[in-house]
């Protein structure tokens, strides 16, 4: 095993992406059935660590294609006793193939482990960069730029009948070329019936689910909300010291806009993050919103 290996990829010359292509399309995997196993892959050095294990860039050997390889101890996932969900989550994230979702390119396990192979997002996690930024937040050309993006990607994922319930920075990536990828499935569900499970990150949930009740795929909406001000303002907005008084503040809707937050922004937010949940804007109009395609312009004109 390598200690160290650079991807390289975005640096490659065109030659180098054909000579790759023609590699992979020569491997016994392209178009055909393929045992895949830990013989396949070289991994390299550690991306970072979750309750079950760890995220290594990875290389397959083959090919040289460079992967992120998501290790997790079966030991572990038996203790939390979340075999079914991950099972759910592989079978969820490997049918979504979108350009801001992270793909999950192949699977598979020995006796002690399960592999995961994800596309490797070069930038890692978006809530790296926010905590970077100056003050600690994003401008708006960017953030309306990322909630753009993300709000596409949930778009397919509902069109799909898939509800992601866990948005937030930290399950964000970014590529070498600053677009977003939605990741990290593990709480994601069918949207065929309406769901009652509590789920998610506490400053991230909606009201639907703090007081127990059903809820559809416009939760997603609400944490759209969330994501958008926490990318504007460096906080979510329902932040406190304690769970009780988070929740009050959710149910409340007690939310303050910073001054420094245009009158678009606050529009947007505020049309997000509204009860009942059938009156939060489409994601179809996030993506359309006048603030949204104000930063676009400004973006481009940079």
């Amino acid at each position: 095993m390598d200690d160290v290996f650079e991807s390289g990829d975005g640096d490659m010359s065109h030659s180098a992406v054909l000579m790759k292509t023609v590699q992979m399309m020569q491997h016994p995997a392209y178009e055909n059935p393929y045992e895949w196993s830990t013989n396949d892959f070289e991994l390299g050095k550690p991306l970072g660590r979750g309750k079950f294990g760890r995220v290594y860039l990875a290389r397959e050997r083959e090919s040289g294609f460079m992967v992120a390889m998501k290790v997790m101890f079966k030991s572990q996932l038996t203790k939390w006793n979340v075999e079914k969900q991950l099972l759910r989550e592989i079978e969820i994230q490997s049918r979504l193939k979108h350009p801001h979702i992270l793909r999950l390119l192949t699977w598979f396990h020995d006796d002690r482990r399960i592999y995961l192979a994800l596309e490797l997002a070069a930038q890692g996690e978006l809530y790296k960069h926010l905590k970077r930024a100056p003050k600690g937040r994003f401008d708006e050309v960017r953030s309306a730029r990322y909630v753009s993006q993300v709000a596409d990607a949930l778009n397919y994922c509902h069109a799909n009948n898939v509800i992601h319930r866990d948005l937030k920075p930290e399950n964000i990536l970014l590529t070498d070329d600053d677009n977003v990828k939605l990741a990290d499935f593990g709480w994601s569900a069918h949207t065929s019936s309406k769901r009652k499970t509590m789920c998610g990150t506490l400053d991230y949930l909606p009201p639907e689910m703090v007081d127990g009740k059903t809820y559809d795929d416009s939760v997603d909406q609400w944490c759209l909300g969330i994501l958008c001000y926490e990318f504007l303002v460096g906080n979510p907005p329902f932040e406190s010291p304690n769970t009780q008084n988070t929740y009050d503040k959710i149910r409340r809707l007690e939310i303050i806009y910073p001054r420094h937050m245009s009158p678009g922004a606050i529009d947007l937010v505020s049309k997000l993050l509204r009860t009942p949940s059938s009156s939060r804007i489409t994601l179809r109009n996030v993506m359309n919103h006048p603030w949204v395609l104000q930063m676009r312009n400004q973006g481009q004109l940079r």
